[in-house]
């Protein structure tokens, strides 16, 4: 198939490889450019190993958390341009979204219209109003009524992070509430991909290991021991990838596990991480 220039140049820009090596890589690829991208890898030709986050759609991510800590919904409204971003019309719209999407507690786009057919008809109403597509992308609520729940929206309204936390007593709630929302930072400027190593799609860890032995043999490493490379160099990606793993942004000394088995042993708690949701505008939707 042809590759045109455009291909290249957004490989190109997402992986900081050569012109030729992201031609050849796509036309290896017969134009698949998930399949590209682990070729130049693979190659050892790009730079960054992480994709850049797709930015493609523009619109808002809201939270609402309850005043106890133990109820949240996230919700993520998108539109095609900034400008019908910042309307009024659109900020009113996303916050009856929000609204409404909190006191029915829904979990999904389809629970939430499927449940509130006047917020079907409000949504209807701005797409002609406006003159754009306007669409809910993305809902989720969450109630833990023994643990404890933070959000963190970054300025702008367009990354917003839920971290949920189980076996936490009210009375260690003000001491914890700093720790929580540096944990929620983390989650926004670390981007893991899951909580637990445990949690890790076992295609994601397939692939990775695949690209360090590859890597390896094209180092000249003996083939017997390309499997501990590859463990090696697995480990260390979860600690970048695993929220529970990863080095605490304020204080790389500890991770996050030290961060709450610390506040555990002087407060006599035990509080768990149980998850976590983090929602960047335009990203793939799980």
């Amino acid at each position: 198939m042809s590759i045109t220039a455009a291909q290249v140049n957004d490989l190109r820009a997402k992986t900081g490889a050569g012109m030729m090596d992201c031609k050849k890589a796509l036309t290896e690829a017969d134009g698949d450019f998930e399949k590209a991208i682990d070729i130049l890898r693979k190659k050892g030709a790009a730079v960054a190993a992480k994709r850049a986050e797709k930015s493609a759609n523009e619109g808002v991510v809201l939270t609402k958390l309850g005043n106890d800590n133990r109820t949240v919904t996230i919700v993520e409204i998108n539109c095609e341009t900034d400008f019908v971003a910042k309307s009024d019309d659109f900020v009113k719209f996303a916050q009856q979204v929000l609204d409404t999407a909190y006191s029915s507690k829904a979990s999904t786009v389809e629970d939430l219209l499927n449940k509130n057919a006047a917020l079907q008809t409000s949504l209807t109403e701005l797409i002609g109003k406006v003159g754009e597509k306007i669409e809910i992308s993305r809902v989720k609520s969450i109630v833990n009524d023994g643990g404890y729940i933070v959000d963190y929206i970054h300025p702008g309204s367009k990354l917003g992070v839920v971290v949920n936390f189980d076996s936490l007593d009210a009375s260690l709630a003000g001491g914890f509430s700093p720790i929580a929302k540096d944990i929620a930072m983390q989650v926004a400027a670390m981007r893991p991909i899951t909580t637990f190593r445990e949690e890790m799609p076992k295609d994601i860890i397939e692939k990775e290991i695949d690209i360090y032995k590859e890597i390896a043999r094209k180092e000249g490493k003996p083939e017997k021991i390309l499997e501990n490379i590859a463990t090696g160099k697995l480990n260390k990606f979860y600690s970048e990838n695993c929220l529970f793993e990863q080095l605490y942004i304020k204080d790389n000394s500890k991770s996050v596990k030290d961060l709450i088995a610390d506040f555990n042993k002087q407060n006599s708690a035990q509080v768990k991480i149980n998850g976590f949701l983090r929602f960047h505008l335009g990203d793939e939707k799980k």
